[in-house]
């Protein structure tokens, strides 16, 4: 039985990532690779310490009586090496996310920061005829101390995002 598309004569090919715009260096294949890679030398690495230590490994289902002090000395020298390693691996791979996560925070906390401005000003603009003395004169107070803090905290915000 033919399928519709291969009766009318049309070929259907697969296509590769090339057509799908998808660049063969994107952030996924690129940390699928470095995941894999890391997996591949810490397995290596694992599997070469205890031979490296000279003392035979003793089997899993031998029934030993005797706690072997420098064999448990070394798997958890061992485990540390690997534990170490894969926590370097993990910094390396996420330093050059840090500034820019650190950027986009410190934006997204200044337009947080912004929105009590936009909410309090029209406030402030309506009662500040009352500012001296009045029956909005408490309104205006606390609208105009919410409005300045909140300024300068999204504005130095912005700052700090531009130094860095």
């Amino acid at each position: 039985m033919q399928s519709r598309a291969q009766s009318c004569g049309i070929t259907i090919r697969p296509r590769c990532y090339h057509q799908n715009e998808v660049k063969p260096h994107s952030i996924g294949r690129t940390l699928g690779i470095g995941l894999r890679v890391a997996g591949r030398m810490a397995g290596q690495r694992a599997a070469a310490a205890p031979q490296a230590t000279g003392t035979p490994t003793p089997a899993i289902n031998a029934p030993t009586r005797q706690f072997d002090t420098e064999a448990a000395r070394a798997a958890g020298k061992t485990a540390g090496k690997v534990t170490r390693g894969a926590a370097r691996g993990v910094g390396g791979f996420f330093k050059p996310f840090r500034r820019v996560g650190g950027i986009l925070w410190l934006e997204v906390m200044s337009v947080f920061f912004f929105l009590p401005v936009v909410v309090f000003a029209p406030v402030m603009w309506k009662t500040r005829l009352n500012w001296i003395s009045g029956q909005d004169h408490r309104t205006f107070l606390l609208s105009a101390g919410i409005v300045v803090l909140f300024l300068y905290l999204s504005v130095s915000s912005f700052w700090r995002a531009r130094k860095r």
